[in-house]
């Protein structure tokens, strides 16, 4: 099961990266979606949104490409695949196998770290004194 986890960590952090990268560098060529999607992307990249979503992609590639801070780097590409997921679902669906194989692999490592995130399924957390 090691192996497994080692290899889906490894994969998410490598997708993440290139693709991370690619918003820089723009090695992978692609043409501008069509319709509502093209409009959609258009204006993130006009306003310079996709900048800081590059960013992290890049960020959490790394961090889980040398694993440390693993529950850190899922924290932060949580909330870009259920967008990517939203965008292919509802406008592009010609890239959903590839969001969907992401999403897969990101609950894999999940599970692998999930103790860490005990603490967000509590019901009520005990009150604490000030002083």
């Amino acid at each position: 099961m090691n192996i497994t986890i080692g290899i889906a960590r490894f994969l998410l952090g490598l997708i993440f990266l290139t693709f991370g990268l690619n918003g820089f560098l723009h090695f992978i060529p692609s043409a501008p979606p069509s319709g509502t999607a093209g409009q959609f992307v258009g204006a993130l990249f006009v306003s310079h949104y996709l900048v800081p979503i590059f960013l992290l992609q890049i960020i959490s590639a790394v961090l889980l490409l040398v694993n440390r801070y693993v529950p850190l780097a899922l924290t932060l590409l949580a909330p870009i695949i259920v967008n990517i997921l939203l965008i292919h679902l509802l406008m592009l669906p010609s890239g959903l196998a590839l969001a969907l194989v992401v999403t897969v692999l990101w609950i894999i490592v999940f599970l692998s770290v999930r103790s860490a995130f005990d603490g967000l399924w509590q019901l009520r957390v005990p009150a604490q004194g000030l002083g």
